[in-house]
């Protein structure tokens, strides 16, 4: 019969390295993938739009504004567009309510 040779500390210490050398391999491919994943969030994030200075908060019907807020009001919920300065002043004197939490009007400079 063919007998096997008997492994040495040797040979099992050089199986142990090439198997660490695998794992360390499978390592740096993952973080690499990290990598570019976290700069294309990144780059994600820059390429945002600047949020608006004004907020028009709509009801459930979409068509009737039922508040005005500041751009980035944590308030605003999530039926409010953005929109300019001077339609923001135009629904408070409509008579839309402000936001009593980030007050437009007094960004805006309106009083009632």
């Amino acid at each position: 019969m063919n007998d096997p040779l008997p492994l040495t500390r040797l040979d099992l210490l050089r199986f142990l390295e090439r198997v660490q050398e695998q794992d360390l391999t499978r390592m740096r491919r993952w973080i690499e993938a990290e990598k570019q994943r976290e700069a294309e969030g990144q780059r994600g994030f820059d390429a945002r739009p600047p949020a608006p200075d004004w907020l028009i908060e709509q009801g459930l019907s979409g068509r009737d504004p039922v508040y005005v807020h500041v751009g980035g009001c944590w308030n605003a919920g999530k039926r409010s567009r953005g929109v300019e300065r001077d339609q923001a002043l135009r629904a408070l004197v409509d008579g839309v309510p402000a936001c009593t939490h980030c007050r437009p009007g007094s960004e805006l400079g309106y009083l009632e």
